[in-house]
């Protein structure tokens, strides 16, 4: 087994999903070409012949999110004929899966090195168009109906877990909008934005070059006020949610001797991963079984993990992990720089945006070992990540 390096990862800026967002006559598939061609226009050390797969994520693969995806966006990009391409589909862990699915090839020698990725264009494909579900799976009881709607999920997650409040989910919010806007203005987001021209009939053409979703200066006080659209009384919140979102990223992935060769960066090192199911009903909680999974894998602890990046699609998830794990949720380690709820969860596509942010946050902590990427995913599972940061020094001595 050889050791698998994630390169680097870009991503466009996340839009609001609708008729006013900044992608609404923008192509799902031109996003993604927007990402491979600025992959490989940071490394022109990378021939594009070199590239052995892309594997590219949507969760609602119809239209200009289907047709094989991965290999359309190939062509269009400009990748040889002789690359292939394929689709994926695990709901938010889109492209989570896709890193972990090119890895494993790569691990096991089929590839040196891929392209993987996600989109998802809720805008022009909200989640679940076009879907058939059996009708057995409510008539024969093998969830319940509020499995289907990731808003009751989450209402779900605050009843098994009383001690998370709706103040506690908004505090929570509030301080991802927080560390967002100190990141951007900082720039530790913004390196990793793939400028996007964009379209509108009524203002002509423009160019996106920052996050749509963002809302600044959000208080707790501002958050109390929102209605629950979920539940009369509820807890969950467009303010302590992430919104409907836009966008793609996209990651070279490769072996570590191939990078080396070819002269490209070595951002992280994977070390495992892991997906584990748990009841659909309360699809939030699925992180903490898939780090558990992954922490006895690899022999390591909860304590070994130096940072956290944890997709935010509801702060109670965020939460239900943190208290599982005796973390607290002002901890500096976790999602340093904000999070989905602040930039946006354009669900297939947030996997690669965790990744990038770890990355680039490793290369500022050298005393850091090892980081996770973490998030939940639609009808009751988990994914989580492992990864090295080959910048660490050892200077503090231990293992984080």
């Amino acid at each position: 087994m050889r050791n698998v390096a994630f390169v680097e990862g870009v991503r466009t800026p996340f839009g609001k999903a609708g008729e006013k967002g900044i992608y609404a006559n923008t192509r799902a598939d031109d996003l993604v070409v927007k990402v491979i061609r600025e992959l490989l226009r940071r490394h022109p050390g990378l021939p594009p012949e070199r590239v052995d797969d892309v594997a590219i994520a949507a969760t609602t693969q119809i239209g200009d999110q289907g047709l094989t995806i991965g290999r359309t966006a190939a062509l269009l990009a400009g990748l040889p004929r002789s690359v292939p391409g394929y689709a994926i589909d695990r709901m938010c862990a889109g492209a989570m899966t896709a890193v972990t699915t090119v890895a494993g090839g790569i691990g096991f020698g089929a590839y040196d090195i891929a392209i993987a990725g996600g989109v998802e264009h809720m805008g022009r494909h909200p989640m679940g168009e076009g879907v058939d579900p059996n009708p057995r799976i409510i008539a024969d009881k093998l969830v319940d109906p509020s499995a289907l709607v990731m808003g009751q999920t989450a209402e779900n997650v605050h009843d098994r877990f009383p001690a998370i409040t709706k103040q506690r989910a908004d505090a929570y919010a509030a301080q991802s909008q927080e560390r967002y806007a100190d990141a951007v203005k900082t720039a530790k987001i913004g390196p990793e934005l793939v400028p996007v021209a964009t379209r509108s009939p009524e203002l002509g053409w423009g160019l996106a070059t920052e996050d749509e979703p963002p809302r600044p200066g959000t208080t707790v006080e501002t958050l109390a006020g929102l209605r629950t659209p979920f539940r009369p009384h509820g807890r969950v919140t467009a303010g302590n949610s992430a919104g409907l979102n836009d966008g793609a990223t996209g990651a070279i992935i490769a072996a570590e001797d191939t990078a080396r060769e070819l002269g490209l960066p070595i951002g992280m090192r994977m070390v495992g991963y892991a997906f584990a199911g748990v009841d659909p009903e309360v699809m939030g909680i699925g992180p903490v079984p898939a780090t558990e999974k992954v922490l006895a894998r690899t022999g390591l602890s909860i304590s070994d993990i130096g940072l956290f990046e944890i997709n935010e699609a509801f702060a109670v998830q965020v939460l239900s992990f943190l208290d599982h794990f005796g973390i607290d949720q002002e901890d500096p380690r976790v999602n340093p720089w904000g999070g989905a709820i602040a930039c946006g969860h354009p669900l297939a596509a947030s996997g690669i945006r965790l990744m990038t942010q770890l990355s680039r946050q490793f290369a500022e902590h050298p005393e850091v070992r090892y980081g996770i990427t973490t998030m939940c995913i639609g009808l009751g599972m988990g994914g989580t990540v492992i990864w090295e940061n080959p910048a660490y020094d050892g200077t503090n001595g231990s293992a984080k």
